[in-house]
């Protein structure tokens, strides 16, 4: 079968590909400790599960409007106003089945053949992805362990070009841990601003903040008419499988981009919209946990790391997972994945499966438990001592 042309151009997600791989290594019986899958190892919080099967029950399994149920969007519009303190009313909101389509679409609906997409490098792999795909240019924001993986806003202002159309913003960021320090995001915000260009702010791991303050650039002036807020329920409410997400936008962009939505996945699943309605309204318990978990295992993680020779490890601010450099053991960033997988039983992804400023580093999710995770660390350091 010969396939279209742009398809070559449509990257994937190498964290699937790991896990996959690791599941056969598994199925063979080599028992492997998955440090590679950007999920949280916890359930769905019972409270939502009972809401979803409430809903389940009560019928809530029909077509709903493509950008969503009235009632949820108006909730999550509450939810975005309190929390990055704009002013944000139901009709600016899209419900999308996970977080990647509000990514997708806004690229369709925005981004012509030969336009310039400034986009974080190391980062989310779909971003570039995407931006392939619907014909446009890549533009890496450097992100360099020298800089604590933070964003040079002096270097981005001189990649602006008048080809320049959109901003991918990601904080705290994947793979690296990192957040865009207030002061940076104001000046991006200018930026942004004074040029016309719009940004796409993912702020899917807003909640898991170990330090310091989160501050979307929505809430700069001028900002919320240039501003899409991508974010939603997978990672806070460890609700991967459930697929609701969301996008807070400028009501002009609402219309085209729930066309987009109309015309390949329908709507969202009206049942996992209700239970989104209990996450953000119930009891909050289960993601403080969560919160207060991840923030012991980061600190094991990065102390085991670093305890290593050849390995350094910065301490993330921010989500669930660590970005140390390895170029100290003398060994290339997908030799070290891969040989950490196939022969000791540890699932991670390479540095430059996030963009090429990612070789030399390898990104571990410490979404796993604490046992499990000094365990891979006594494997990670044998293999070092064995390898190096």
């Amino acid at each position: 079968m010969i396939l279209a042309e742009r398809m070559n151009r449509l990257g994937t997600e190498t964290a699937f590909e790991v896990l996959a791989k690791a599941r056969m290594l598994e199925a063979d019986g080599k028992d492997i400790i998955h440090l590679e899958i950007g999920e949280p190892d916890f359930d769905t919080p019972r409270n939502i599960v009972e809401a979803g099967k409430q809903a389940l029950e009560a019928g809530h399994t029909h077509y709903g409007p493509s950008p969503g149920l009235p009632e949820v969007r108006d909730r999550i519009a509450q939810e975005v106003s309190e929390t990055r303190g704009i002013e944000v009313t139901k009709e600016m909101v899209v419900i999308t089945p996970g977080a990647k389509p509000i990514m997708f679409f806004t690229m369709l609906a925005l981004i012509n053949e030969g336009d310039e997409v400034l986009y974080p490098n190391p980062g989310f792999p779909i971003y570039e992805s995407m931006i392939n795909f619907v014909g446009g240019i890549p533009i890496p924001m450097k992100l360099l362990a020298s800089q604590d993986f933070g964003v040079n806003v002096k270097e981005v202002e001189s990649q602006i070009t008048p080809r320049t159309k959109l901003m991918i913003l990601n904080s705290p960021n994947n793979p690296c841990g990192s957040i865009i320090e207030p002061e940076q995001i104001e000046e991006l915000a200018i930026l942004a601003r004074d040029r016309g260009i719009i940004v796409l702010s993912d702020e899917i791991y807003r909640r898991f903040l170990y330090e310091g303050v989160h501050k979307s650039i929505a809430s700069y002036a001028g900002m919320v008419d240039q501003t899409i807020i991508l974010d939603g329920f997978s990672k806070t409410y460890a609700m991967t499988g459930w697929r609701i997400g969301y996008g807070v936008m400028p009501i002009d962009l609402v219309e085209p981009i729930s066309r987009l939505s109309t015309n390949s996945v329908s709507c969202t699943a009206s049942f996992t919209q209700i239970a989104s309605l209990e996450a953000l309204s119930g009891s909050q318990d289960g993601p403080e946990k969560i919160l207060a978990e991840f923030k012991k295992r980061r600190d094991i993680i990065v102390d085991g790391l670093n305890s290593i020779t050849g390995i350094h490890c910065p301490m993330p601010k921010g989500a669930f997972y660590v970005f140390p450099s390895i170029e100290g053991t003398g060994m290339t960033s997908r030799r070290f994945a891969d040989a950490l997988l196939e022969e000791y039983g540890v699932a991670c992804l390479a540095g430059e499966s996030f963009g090429e400023y990612g070789t030399g580093c390898i990104r571990f999710s410490f979404a796993n438990s604490t046992d499990n995770i000094k365990v891979a660390l006594e494997r990670i350091e044998k293999m070092v001592k064995e390898k190096t």
